[in-house]
């Protein structure tokens, strides 16, 4: 059985740090790349990061950049996210998403952000 299940999330002040885990079960992770998604409410959903293989090279959307760094374990299925000097326009839900072209595309059933004091 595929799962994908995020944790990490919560309520953070404004400038503070969280970081996301999504730990893979049922199929082969290191095959995957690992995208992580948000969504604010009211809002579409928008790419926050990637993170290849076996490379393990990463590219992230603007906002995130400087702030965020997306890892990965494959030793242990599990991919990060790491968040500093959060804002409160981060508030979403965080979604990661496996993908391998000819495999699989899995998501994750998200962990709330949200950003305020």
């Amino acid at each position: 059985q595929v799962q994908l299940v995020e944790s990490g999330g919560g309520l953070v002040q404004p400038g503070g740090s969280l970081t996301l885990s999504c730990a893979a079960s049922g199929f082969t992770f290191s095959r995957y790349s690992i995208r992580w998604y948000r969504q604010a409410p009211g809002k579409e959903p928008e790419f926050v990061a990637i993170i290849t293989t076996p490379s393990g090279a990463t590219n992230y959307v603007d906002f995130a950049k400087g702030r965020f760094t997306a890892s990965r374990d494959n030793a242990k299925n599990t991919t990060f996210l790491q968040m500093n000097s959060l804002k409160p326009e981060d508030t979403a839900v965080y979604y990661c998403n496996a993908r391998a072209t000819g495999y699989g595309d899995y998501w994750g059933q998200g962990t709330q952000v949200t950003v305020s004091s």
